[in-house]
């Protein structure tokens, strides 16, 4: 393999370069010392320097040539007016690696980081660790014992953390700790959701831009929200208070009052000043669930206060500021509410960056347990008394929550309350066979208006969807199979829910059962997709 030619880039010393007569040379120079190693040789210096320092950079490029020939310096000065102020420095230093020729291919690139004011070490570093200087950090340093001509010692720091497993392991823990705190410690078994948790566990930390959580009522919105905040608190990321307000309950001239606030005087009744969410929330985070039932008024000015952080409080001709990060829940599809006019566009493109569905309590079956035992350990915490199942009733619980009974229309609030009547009920902390029997049956209860009949319709054929050369090469036993197939999408509301009916055995001997994916391939088989066999039916993905 080619060796690469060393360069180096780094700040004229205006101190510690300077060195007058023979003396000079007793004393230890970062820049000349560089050169002086026999081990190494430096290609290039490209000494950079700022102000009126000339003579000094004349004096280093002779010395340099004096101990190592072979070292070309070329002196670059650049136009940086204060060498203390962070946004001159960077600048001309964002500047010049804009415009600089790097040759990574044949060239290998040391930042000398130990000359130069602290803001220009600082900013060096930062331009190497956002790769704007393709290389590796220099740090020198003079031997205890300096003798005449001393080269002193030089540290290579290369800013990929890969190659530091230590270092790289605590990263990975710590990010590993904080999806662990975002699930509060549940282990949650479904490969979507924790894939999703991730995820947030990442832009919660790196990012300050507006989150949209989106999901059916009690699929742990609000939870989440709380958790994110929790997760930034910690990080030092938000000194403010988490403010919650669901939209839904926010009407008429009241809505705007609640969230910007009113001077005194403003309507009927405003008999002194309210500060209002938004304000409350100030170096906060503030989760406004159910957000598409704000009104049209409400939303522009809450687009205004995400964009320029400062709103009109109600009445006022003043405007205010807070510093707010915003989490938004809903459980509506906002794109559908923009084409009907209810929800404003610029507003949801503005909230739309960081999106996620959380899926209801059916869709991640896998997860019940878990949360149930997470459940019931809190309430054991709560109430000072541990509860546990006894073995068949757990199973018993386990195989009708996981079957096509169990709606959970509440999602995890139902679940919660189930848990927490059986706990209740548990005498000397076990859950029983019969607590579970008379649980199961209030459920059932508690669903049964959900629990619609089937639609009726008229014979499907099998022509709706195939063309006639298809279904010719149809075997009877294929046909029938894929009919009554058809018929449960028909009469299912999404892909998940009819795989569910359809693998309703099979799945419980699953780890991680994916109904959605089986019945996707069992359709692609006949040349078939989900939308295709609902056209015109009551399901929709």
């Amino acid at each position: 393999m080619k060796k690469k030619r060393i360069v180096v880039i780094g700040f004229l010393g205006t101190q510690l370069d300077k060195g007058s007569g023979s003396g000079r040379w007793e004393k230890w120079r970062p820049t000349v010392a560089l050169t002086q190693h026999d081990e190494m040789v430096v290609e290039r210096f490209e000494l950079l320097y700022s102000g009126k320092y000339e003579n000094l950079v004349q004096q280093v490029t002779r010395d340099i040539g004096s101990v190592s020939p072979e070292t070309e310096v070329v002196a670059r000065q650049l136009s940086i007016a204060d060498p203390w102020d962070f946004e001159d420095v960077y600048g001309c230093l964002f500047d010049f690696a804009k415009t600089y020729p790097f040759d990574t291919d044949n060239e290998e690139y040391w930042i000398h980081i130990t000359t130069g004011t602290h803001v220009v070490q600082i900013c060096m570093f930062l331009m190497t660790e956002a790769h704007y200087f393709p290389g590796r950090l220099l740090q020198t340093s003079p031997s205890r014992r300096q003798t005449v001509g001393d080269a002193g010692s030089y540290t290579l720091i290369d800013l990929d953390l890969s190659r530091y497993d230590q270092i790289a392991q605590r990263f990975s823990r710590e990010q590993e700790e904080g999806v662990a705190f975002l699930k509060s410690g549940i282990a949650t078994r479904n490969a979507r959701f924790n894939t999703m948790i991730d995820e947030i566990e990442r832009v919660a930390i790196k990012s300050k831009a507006p989150m949209l959580l989106m999901g059916p009522t009690g699929a742990g919105k609000s939870f989440l929200a709380k958790r994110v905040f929790e997760l930034k608190k910690a990080r030092h990321q938000l000194d403010g208070k988490f403010v919650e307000i669901n939209c839904a309950t926010l009407h008429g001239d009241g809505a705007g009052s609640t969230l910007f606030g009113h001077i005194k005087g403003a309507f009927t009744g405003a008999a002194s000043d309210r500060p209002g969410l938004l304000r409350t929330a100030h170096k906060g985070l503030l989760f406004l669930d159910e957000i598409g039932e704000l009104g049209l008024d409400e939303q522009a000015m809450l687009l205004k206060a995400i964009e320029e952080k400062r709103f009109l409080p109600v009445g006022s001709d003043n405007e205010v500021q807070s510093d707010f990060q915003l989490i938004a829940g809903t459980n509506r599809d906002l794109s559908r509410e923009v084409v009907a006019g209810r929800f404003r566009e610029d507003l949801y493109a503005r909230i739309n960056l960081w999106t996620y569905e959380l899926p209801g309590l059916v869709d991640r079956s896998e997860d019940i347990e878990p949360n149930m035992d997470y459940l019931l350990a809190q309430f054991g915490a709560e109430n000072g008394q541990m509860v546990r199942f006894n073995k068949e009733a757990r199973d018993h619980y386990m195989r009708f929550a996981m079957s096509t009974q169990a709606l959970w229309m509440g999602n995890f609030r139902d679940l919660s309350a189930s848990v927490t009547r059986m706990a209740t009920l548990a005498d000397a902390g076990r859950i029983t066979d019969a607590i579970v029997v008379d649980e199961t049956l209030r459920l059932k209860r508690l669903w049964q208006h959900y629990a619609t009949p089937p639609v009726q319709r008229g014979e499907f054929h099998l022509g709706e969807v195939m063309e006639r050369g298809q279904i010719e090469q149809l075997d009877l036993f294929d046909a029938l199979q894929l009919k009554a197939v058809i018929d449960i999408c028909r009469r299912s509301k999404s892909m998940s829910d009819a795989g569910r009916k359809l693998f309703a055995a099979s799945r419980s001997a699953k780890v991680n059962p994916n109904d959605a994916d089986r019945l996707k391939k069992y359709l692609t088989k006949f040349g078939l997709s989900w939308e295709g066999v609902n056209a015109g039916g009551t399901g929709g993905f």
